[in-house]
C-alpha cells in the first residue's frame, strides 16, 4: 500500500478531521467512499465497549473509516482502487504499543556481537563468526555481554541452592582466526572482565607494552582477559574505533525490521540524543515504520524547554507529530534485582546488609539509593512548567514506595497526576498497591521479566518479598491501570523479548519459556489475554494522552493495527509461543506481510 500523495504524516490528524467531519463513521450504514485498504473475514478485537467483536474493517488513508460486523457490509467500501486483504480468520486487534524500549540499544543485539548466553568456546566462536561475516574490515566488534546465563540456563526457573557455576575465562586464541580484520573488545555480563583479541590489543599498543590490568598466561603472553577500571582497560577503550554514522543507521533499520514483524506499531523509547537524530533521518528518508514516543532523561527538561519543546512536538519541527515525537521525562530511584541495585526495606537475602547498592549512601540511611528526592522534587516540578510529565524508574519495594511518596506529594500540591507512571514496579509491598488507583499513577510493567528473573527472584529477596513481585493480578484488582512494555533489549544481566506473545505468555502463564514451574510462578497473579492486550494498546494509548486518536479499533481511530495468526484468548497458554504476526499495519500503510 501506498501512503496518499501529498499527504505528510504532519497533516495526518488534519487530513483525518475532515475524513471523519464528511463520512458517517458510527456504523456501516450510510453512504460508503471506496475505502484504500479493507480487511475482511478477520476475527477483529476491538476493545470498544460499544462494539467489542468485528469481521472487517475499512480504512482511508490514515483513519479507519468503518468497523463492520460481515464481510458483506465491507464490500460497500470496495472501490476499483481498493487493496482487499482476505486475513483468512486471522486475528485483528488494535496495533501492539511496546511501553519501554531502548531502542539505540536494540540493533546493536542483532548486527553487533550478542553473548549473552553464551559461557563456552563454541558459542563465542560461533557469534563471532557470523558478526565478522557482517563487518567490514577495520571495524570493531564490541558489547556481547557473555555469562548472563551462565548460572542459570536461558529458560531456566531457578533452584534453591542453586550452586554457582565457576566463571567462564574466554583466551583471545579462542576468535583470533575469526577476526584477523575485526578489533574484538567484548564485555562479560557484569562488565568487570573484558576480552581483546589480537588486533585490538595491537590498535591500543598492549601487544608491544604491557600494562597493568591486562592478564598474562602461563606462556607469558596475554591471554586477552583485560580487568575493568585498570590501565590497560583505559588504552583499549581509547582505542576503540566509534561505530560509523552508516553502521549506526544499519542497526536501527535492523531494529525496525525486528518491530515490524512483531507486530509493534509505537514504541515509548528511552530517549538518547543522537538516536534522534537518527529518528528523524530515517523519518525523512520514509524509513521510519513505526511511531515513536520519546522519553528524554528527567535532567533534560528545562533545556527541552527552554529550546521550545513539550510533549507531542516533532525533535526537529517542533509541530505537532503523530509519528516522531517528545512524550514524558524517564527518572531513576534506583537501579536493577539483576545487579543487586533495586532499592529494599530489607536487604538481599544473598547479600546481607546490602539494600540496593545504586549510588552511595548516606550515614543516615543503610541504602545505597538516590538519596536526594528534593532534587528529583525540583526536577519534576521543572519539567511541569514546561508540560513534560516524568515517568520514573522504581523496582524494588523501597523505590516504589517513595516514588509513590513523591508522587503523593505532588498531588497534594494540585498537581494533576495524568500520565504520572512508575516504571517496572516490580515489587510492591502490600500496603502500597492501593496507592496506584488513589494517585491516578500508571504501574508501567514488563511481563516478560517473569519468566527470565524468577530464575533468581527467590534467591536475591526470598519467597515471602517475591509474593509482591510482578503482582499484576492485584494491581488490576486494587484498580491500577497497567502499561506493558518489553524493556528491549535487555539489561546487562538479562536478555528480553520484544515480540508481544512473550509478554502475554508470561503475563497469562507465569512460567519460563520451558513451561516451569508447573502452574505457574505464584500463579494467583496470572492474568488474562484479554487484560494483557489492554495493558498492550489501549493503555499505551491513553499513557501517552493519545487514546482518543489509537488504541482501539474505531471509525476515526487511526488505522493501526495488528494482525496475528491466531487468536490467543482461544489457545492453550503454551500455544501463546506458537502465535506469528501476519500484517503490521501503521496509519493505514501495511508495513509488514509474512505472506
Amino acid at each position: 500500500m501506498k501512503e496518499r500523495r501529498g499527504v505528510s504524516r504532519r497533516s495526518a490528524r488534519t487530513a483525518a478531521a475532515v475524513l471523519v467531519l464528511g463520512l458517517t463513521l458510527a456504523s456501516c450504514a450510510g453512504r460508503k467512499e471506496p475505502a484504500d485498504l479493507v480487511l475482511v473475514n478477520g476475527d477483529v478485537t476491538t476493545l470498544d465497549a460499544a462494539a467489542p467483536k468485528a469481521r472487517a474493517l475499512a480504512v482511508k488513508g490514515d483513519t479507519i473509516m468503518a468497523v463492520c460486523a460481515s464481510d458483506k457490509e465491507a464490500e460497500a467500501y470496495v472501490g476499483p482502487a481498493t487493496k482487499v486483504v482476505d486475513l483468512g480468520g486471522a486475528w485483528v486487534v488494535p496495533g501492539i504499543i511496546d511501553g519501554h524500549v531502548h531502542f539505540n540499544q536494540a540493533g546493536a543485539l542483532i548486527l553487533d556481537a550478542n553473548l549473552m548466553t553464551v559461557s563456552d568456546e563454541a558459542g563465542l566462536r560461533a557469534e563471532i563468526a557470523r558478526v565478522a561475516g557482517i563487518l567490514d574490515d577495520g571495524e570493531w566488534i564490541m558489547g556481547g555481554l557473555y555469562g548472563a546465563y551462565e548460572q542459570w540456563a536461558l529458560g531456566d526457573a531457578g533452584a534453591a541452592g542453586s550452586q554457582k557455576a565457576e566463571p567462564w575465562r574466554p583466551n583471545r586464541s579462542m576468535i583470533d582466526d575469526l577476526s584477523p580484520a575485526n578489533p574484538c573488545f567484548l564485555s562479560r555480563f557484569d562488565t568487570k572482565e573484558w576480552l581483546a583479541n589480537t588486533p585490538a590489543l595491537a590498535a591500543a599498543g598492549l601487544d608491544r607494552a604491557p600494562l597493568e590490568g591486562l592478564e598474562i598466561g602461563g606462556d607469558g603472553k596475554p591471554t586477552g582477559i583485560v580487568f575493568a577500571g585498570t590501565p590497560a582497560f583505559q588504552k583499549l577503550r581509547e582505542a576503540r574505533k566509534p561505530k560509523s554514522p552508516a553502521r549506526l543507521l544499519e542497526e536501527n533499520r535492523a531494529a525496525l525490521k525486528a518491530l515490524r514483524e512483531a507486530g509493534i506499531v509505537e514504541v515509548h523509547d528511552i530517549e538518547r540524543p543522537d538516536q534522534t537524530d537518527r529518528f528523524v533521518e530515517l523519518e525523512e528518508r520514509g524509513e521510519l515504520t513505526c511511531r515513536v514516543w520519546l522519553r528524554p532523561d528527567l535532567s533534560r527538561g528545562e533545556e527541552l524547554g527552554r529550546a521550545g519543546f513539550t510533549m507531542g512536538l516533532h525533535p526537529k519541527t517542533k509541530q505537532k507529530s503523530g509519528w516522531l515525537r517528545y512524550g514524558a521525562l524517564k527518572g531513576y530511584i534506583d537501579g536493577i534485582m539483576g545487579t543487586h541495585g533495586a532499592l529494599f526495606f530489607e536487604p538481599y537475602d544473598d547479600e546481607p546488609g546490602n539494600y540496593g547498592h545504586w549510588r552511595p549512601h548516606t550515614s543516615d540511611d543503610p541504602g545505597l539509593q538516590v538519596r536526594n528526592m528534593e532534587k528529583m522534587y525540583g526536577l519534576i516540578k521543572k519539567g511541569l512548567e514546561y508540560g513534560f510529565v516524568p515517568n520514573v524508574h522504581a523496582i524494588g519495594d523501597r523505590g516504589v514506595a517513595e516514588m509513590l511518596d513523591l508522587y503523593e506529594r505532588l498531588g497534594g500540591e494540585g498537581v494533576d497526576l495524568a500520565g504520572f507512571r512508575v516504571i517496572h514496579a516490580q515489587v510492591i509491598r502490600p500496603r502500597d498497591f492501593t496507592r496506584f488507583k488513589a494517585l491516578g499513577v500508571i504501574a508501567e510493567v514488563n511481563p516478560y521479566h517473569v519468566s527470565d528473573d524468577m530464575r533468581w527472584m527467590e534467591e536475591r529477596i526470598g519467597h515471602e518479598r517475591c509474593k509482591g513481585a510482578y503482582a499484576f493480578k492485584t494491581l488490576l484488582a486494587n484498580g491500577a491501570t497497567l502499561s506493558f512494555g518489553s524493556d528491549w533489549p535487555g539489561t546487562s544481566a538479562a536478555l528480553y523479548h520484544m515480540h508481544p506473545k512473550y509478554l502475554i505468555y508470561a503475563a497469562v502463564a507465569r512460567q519460563t519459556l520451558n513451561g516451569t514451574p508447573e502452574g505457574g510462578w505464584f500463579p494467583e497473579e496470572r492474568i488474562s489475554v484479554e487484560e494483557a492486550l489492554r495493558a498492550y494498546t489501549i493503555n499505551n494509548a491513553r499513557a501517552a494522552f493519545e487514546g482518543d486518536l489509537r488504541g482501539s479499533l474505531e471509525a476515526g481511530k487511526l488505522a493501526d493495527i495488528t494482525v496475528f495468526d491466531r487468536n490467543m484468548t482461544a489457545i492453550a497458554p503454551a500455544d501463546i509461543l506458537k502465535t506469528e504476526v501476519k500484517h503490521t499495519i501503521v496509519g493505514g500503510k501495511v508495513v509488514f506481510a509474512r505472506d
